[in-house]
This record gives structure tokens, sequence and C-alpha cells, in this order.
């Protein structure tokens, strides 16, 4: 019961139908092997599970809807996940951390998203302040 019925049309397109069958899941990329019917699917880290579904329904219906074998691999290449900004308090006072918060900026990414005038605009916190945080913050994506 609770079940959906999806509907995906029909191409003799592998990759697409492939991509179709996979649905809502985001693909980041298809290897095919036509010969052997094997697919490897690579999708970001937080589009796995989805792709692959409760129980492996998902993937295994995919397989048998479009003859593939279908192999699903996380893409890390250029993906780094965010970081919440209380992971940096050790290295960041409190109440910086607290003014970022209050305009909605609460990780890593959403800070470093915003360019210094704005972030200085909307906090009151000093140029030089942010951009000493822009820095700590920065250095947690550079591996």
């Amino acid at each position: 019961k609770n079940e959906n019925i999806d509907v995906i049309n029909y191409t003799t397109n592998p990759t697409l139908f492939i991509t179709r069958a996979l649905n809502p899941a985001k693909i980041t990329s298809i290897k095919i092997n036509d010969e052997t019917k094997h697919a490897n699917v690579f999708l970001k880290p937080d589009q796995v599970s989805l792709a692959i579904g409760k129980g492996g329904h998902n993937i295994r219906l995919a397989a048998r809807l479009t003859g593939y074998e279908i192999d699903v691999y996380r893409d890390s290449e250029n993906y780094t996940e965010d970081v919440p900004l209380d992971e940096f308090s050790d290295e960041i006072e409190g109440w910086i951390l607290d003014a970022l918060k209050a305009i909605g900026c609460d990780t890593a990414k959403s800070v470093l998203e915003l360019n210094t005038e704005e972030l200085a605009k909307r906090t009151d916190l000093e140029e030089e302040t942010i951009n000493e945080v822009r820095s700590i913050l920065q250095k947690e994506f550079e591996a």
C-alpha cells in the first residue's frame, strides 16, 4: 500500500533510459558497455541511496527495465560535503559564529557563498574578522 507507480518514456538510447529509470536520483555520469549489457552509474554521495532505493528495489527495477546490469558508485570527485559552522568553534570565537548564524549562515559553504562586503553589511562584523573567518573555512575544502 502507498506505492507510487512511475511512468518513464522509453528510448533506445541506453544512457538516457538508465537515467530515466533511476529518476529522481541525479546521475553525474554513466559508463556503458553495450556488449556485456553492463552500466556503471556515478552519483554524488547524497544521491546513492536514492538510486538504490529501499532494499535495493529501485536499482533492481531499473536493471530489469533497461536490460542492463547496473552498478552504482559514489562520485567523490568535485564533491565536498558542507561542514556545520559549530565544527569550527575551536578556531572561531562563539560570538562570531552566533553573528553568522543570526543571518542564516550555519554552514561553511553558506558563509563562503557571500562576499566579505555582504557579510560585513549583514552582520556588523569587521571586514578583517570576516576575512580571517573565510580563510579558516576555505582551508576545510582544500584537501
